[in-house]
């Protein structure tokens, strides 16, 4: 597919399965996150890979975060069941330094968010879905603890990844772009 096309026909996919990426897959991935803009060369960001127990861990760490939060029974129940939506997930944590005036803070984010991106393209150009899920949940102490976050730190996306249980209609479609775009 080439680079045109996959821009224009991204779609998130909620039905993944196995297989997920394996290691050479999963390095292209990562490459792709590594050439996205970065004022200041800071790679603001980081990747913790989760699958297998790692899951079940991470369901234990949201339902934590959700009761903690007091989130609510049905966030806790989504909580429960968002690791076993995937058979991988990746969290994406901005590494947040608020003392580089030259690159602020904001920069800081949209490079994080631009990694997060560039990771979707790489694993739909290999033939993987996946879908960019947040949630208060990913503001709990116990997931950032055993995602090593320090104080600064935003987990800003965990990236589900896998294969599509049906393979979603990828075609380009035109979208209206006359309310978005103006010219100077």
């Amino acid at each position: 597919m080439d680079a045109l096309t996959l821009l224009t026909s991204r779609r998130s996919n909620k039905k993944l399965f196995a297989p997920a990426p394996n290691e050479a897959q999963l390095e292209q991935i990562f490459q792709a996150a590594l050439h996205v803009p970065d004022h200041g060369r800071l790679q603001p960001y980081r990747f913790v890979v989760i699958e297998k127990e790692g899951l079940s861990k991470l369901g234990n760490l949201l339902k934590s975060a959700a009761q903690e939060l007091t989130l609510g029974e049905e966030r806790l129940k989504k909580a429960e069941n968002l690791p076993n939506r995937a058979p991988m997930i990746i969290a994406v944590i901005a590494k947040i330094q608020k003392d580089i005036a030259k690159v602020p803070v904001w920069e800081q984010m949209l490079s994080a968010g631009c990694a997060t991106y560039a990771m979707q393209l790489a694993a739909n150009a290999q033939g993987f879905d996946n879908i960019w899920v947040t949630g208060p949940w990913v503001n709990g102490s116990a997931l950032r603890n055993a995602l090593q976050c320090k104080e600064d730190d935003k987990v800003i996306a965990l990236l589900m990844v896998g294969t599509g249980e049906e393979k979603m209609n990828r075609e380009a479609k035109t979208l209206d772009i006359s309310d978005l775009v103006s010219y100077l």
